[in-house]
């Protein structure tokens, strides 16, 4: 049975789409990339998954358990972790009290081993953290029962590139233990460094599930060209080069055609700087899956409960 798996899963805020008829199942032991920009529906899944939102239509199984059976999926939740976009700690409290208060109810036996990795400063209140520490101590709380599955929203939000580094090491070592990482981001680079596989979402609607390689290869690289004369952007409109652009200062493109001939582009040219890296997420989306919809498919992170009051209160 899929760790996940999700089955015409709907959810709609009166005539608001958060998601809509999502089908894919998640393995174990998988390391899934949950992707979109914001405003595409990856918070609303999660909730919806997490039983925090029930589906308008359509279903879908955590552990086995249905996400409409509340007392199957409490229990389904003993083996889960989660790290929410929009933490939500007591001010007041401790980091140490807040996992004394989480290892009561789920235990903690991994919890030494995950402050030997990330290390919030327990003796101090979290009004005092900074949003770093915030990250480091939810994904010590996520992981310390050693869970089957950790569901995480934009779990690298505010952490330096150091932890991040930690954090993408650890997650490849937990995937070798067998444990089933389901995650959004909007960070392709992020995406690349640790995922399998990846659902791309738009508008509420997965309009792609692949594996990383497959993104990878559609998505190019971002090119940035200084020359030392002045160039027009048409000289570089060859072949597998879209949204090519001047900056006044570089000449920027995508570029998901064959090396040897961008080299051989370049070559004609007297350079004073290239860029080769990453493109945005953003613009995968745009060359391959339609022009950006906008962001009314979802309510921010955090503003799920004030729609829904909204549309009630309508």
């Amino acid at each position: 049975m899929a760790t996940i798996d999700m089955v015409e899963l709907t959810k709609r805020y009166g005539s608001v789409v958060g998601v809509e008829a999502l089908s894919f199942s998640v393995e174990e032991g998988e390391v899934f990339g949950f992707l979109g920009p914001n405003g595409a529906g990856k918070t609303t899944t999660i909730r919806t998954l997490l039983g925090l939102l029930s589906p308008t239509t359509g279903t879908a199984t955590v552990l086995g358990a249905d996400v409409r059976d509340e007392s199957a999926l409490i229990e389904a939740k003993r083996r889960l972790g989660y790290v929410p976009a929009d933490l939500g700690f007591d001010e007041g409290a401790t980091g140490e009290r807040i996992l004394d208060y989480h290892a009561s109810i789920k235990g903690d036996t991994r919890r030494e081993e995950l402050l030997d990795l990330f290390t919030p400063p327990l003796d101090r209140q979290v009004r005092e953290y900074s949003t770093g520490n915030k990250q480091m101590l939810a994904l010590v709380q996520a992981f310390m029962h050693d869970p089957d599955l950790v569901i995480m929203d934009e779990p690298t939000s505010g952490l330096d590139p150091l932890k991040q580094e930690r954090f993408y090491e650890f997650v490849r070592e937990e995937r070798e233990r067998g444990t089933t990482i389901f995650f959004s981001s909007h960070v392709l680079s992020e995406v690349r460094r640790i995922c399998d596989r990846v659902g791309i979402l738009r508008e509420g609607q997965l309009v792609a599930l692949e594996d990383v390689e497959t993104l990878l290869n559609r998505g190019g690289k971002r090119v940035r060209v200084r020359t030392v004369d002045d160039v027009a952007p048409e000289a570089f409109d060859i072949e597998g080069a879209f949204d090519i652009r001047s900056t006044g200062e570089a000449i920027e493109f995508t570029y998901a055609g064959e090396y040897d001939a961008l080299i051989a582009l370049l070559g004609d040219h007297r350079l004073l700087d290239v860029e080769i890296d990453e493109p945005p997420l953003e613009d995968v989306f745009m060359h391959y899956y339609g022009e950006r919809g906008s962001d009314d498919g979802e309510p921010d992170a955090g503003t799920d409960d004030a729609v829904a009051q909204e549309v009630s209160d309508a």
